[in-house]
């Protein structure tokens, strides 16, 4: 057996081990990918501890090589990730993120509200979980489908598109900050990459929600229940009562709502732009970076949204959010040592050999990579993490730019959400979808739907950009 066949195997072994532990035991999906980097490393035949040659170097041992990937990616991406919740924290509990929703509604007029769902969820999910935002606005497209009598499951299943598109494509969300970390591409670029590919499968999403509201008509009942019935086009009503709800609430004003959000990225995005026309602004290169410029958008936050609050309810609303950052940056960092075994063991460069003798584009091997391990996995924030692990040992093997191969892994990650995903079930709870069939043409289609839009935009840009 040669070294680079036996590498191989080491790869599919620890990622076939990973799969299994996770789907079929109690062990937690860190715990799996730690595993699997160690399988991967020993298979591949790393050496358990470093080792020095005669020669005075170093060979990096399996131990070494987890601690380092970890480190090193934590080191970029967990600042980001703990102030992005918190900033979201505080837009959640102020009412922010709802006056954002309601604006966006007013803005966009009657007869459109599911896009104005699409764009809200769309705009929300960069600084809020995905998850967290489909409980909080489910309020909000239950009230509009009680005014307008439009379908609650079109509104939501909008909703829940846009939600998803930043939330795997647009930094600072964990998945595609990671993404672009790990394979080295500029923060500033994947969020401008990300957000233009996300438009295209936003458009088509939204007109498959339109159509599948007048399939599955529900609207919800004043007990709290939901009723199902044929749809007729006399159901439609006015947006005059959604105005007065407007005007009934207490709600901060939208400069104030939205600053946390548009400054940092005005910031991020202006770094960026300055950066690719060969300047350099040392101030703009300070502030423009993603850990200052989301610290400046958390300290908007809390003294424009939160400043006459007592200091103890901001902390509390702040610890709470970050609290569920924990298992991310360990499911974060435990991807970044699986990366950096794959990387030290010489895996990358037989997995490219490999694939540069496939007949596959190589711009979708990290989108089938991310796409297999959002099946597997249910997270599509681990199986972007997964998929530029594995990918990032490709970056100089094929020709395709650090950028389309973690914007790659992020389109990926759309592709499947079904029964092990966790925003699979709290859409259908929230909003009463109890039938097989009827969940399946929901979540699991836009998200087929919204990945098959991607993988034509990969292989159009990947003509492009090289």
């Amino acid at each position: 057996m040669s070294e680079s066949t036996r590498m191989l195997i080491g790869l599919i072994v620890g990622i076939a081990v990973m799969v299994v532990i996770v789907s079929k035991t109690k062990v937690h999906t860190f715990i799996a990918l730690m595993i699997a980097s160690g399988i991967t490393g020993i298979i591949g035949g790393m050496p358990f501890v470093n080792v020095t040659q005669e020669d005075g170097t170093t060979i990096t041992g399996l131990v070494t090589a987890i601690q380092d990937g970890f480190g090193n990616t934590l080191k970029s991406t967990g600042i980001i990730i703990g102030l992005g919740v918190m900033m979201g924290g505080i837009l959640e509990k102020s009412g922010a993120a709802e006056k954002m929703a309601y604006s966006f509604i007013k803005a966009v007029g009657k007869k459109k509200e599911e896009w104005a769902l699409a764009i809200t969820g769309w705009f929300i999910a960069i600084p809020v979980f995905a998850d967290s935002a489909i409980v909080i606005f489910a309020p909000l497209c239950k009230a509009i489908s009680k005014v307008t009598g439009k379908s609650l499951i079109g509104l939501a299943l909008a909703m829940a598109a846009g939600l998803q598109l930043t939330h795997c494509l647009v930094p600072p969300t964990p998945g595609p900050t990671t993404a672009a970390s790990m394979l080295g591409a500029d923060v500033g670029q994947m969020i401008i990459c990300g957000s233009l590919v996300s438009i295209p499968m936003l458009i088509v999403a939204v007109f498959y929600c339109q159509s599948i509201g007048k399939k599955i008509y529900q609207i919800p009942t004043d007990d709290g229940g939901f009723e199902r019935k044929e749809f007729k086009q006399e159901y439609i009503k006015s947006m005059e009562e959604l105005d007065r709800m407007i005007g009934q609430k207490k709600l901060p004003g939208l400069g104030v709502s939205i600053a946390p959000i548009i400054v940092p990225l005005i910031l991020i995005l202006a770094n960026t732009i300055v950066g690719m026309m060969g300047q350099s602004i040392s101030i703009l290169a300070f502030l423009g970076s993603p850990i200052v410029a989301l610290s400046i958008g958390t300290l908007i936050a809390i003294y424009g949204l939160m400043a006459k609050d007592p200091t103890k309810e901001v902390l509390h609303v702040m610890d709470d959010a970050i609290k569920s950052t924990g298992i991310i940056m360990l499911i974060t960092g435990a991807g970044g040592s699986l990366g950096n075994v794959i990387k030290v063991s010489g895996v990358g460069d037989a997995l490219g050999e490999v694939v540069m003798k496939m007949p596959l584009p190589a711009i979708l091997l990290p989108f089938i990579i991310a796409a297999l391990m959002r099946i597997a996995l249910g997270s599509a924030t681990v199986a972007i993490t997964t998929a530029a692990s594995l990918s990032a040992s490709l970056i100089g093997a094929i020709s395709v730019s650090p950028l389309l191969m973690a914007v790659s892994c992020c389109v990926g990650a759309i592709s499947f959400s079904y029964f092990n995903d966790s925003g699979f079930w709290v859409w259908n709870g929230m909003f009463g979808v109890t039938e097989l069939k009827d969940q399946v043409r929901c979540k699991t289609a836009i998200s087929l739907i919204m990945a098959g839009v991607g993988i034509i935009e990969l292989l159009v840009l990947s003509m492009f950009i090289h």
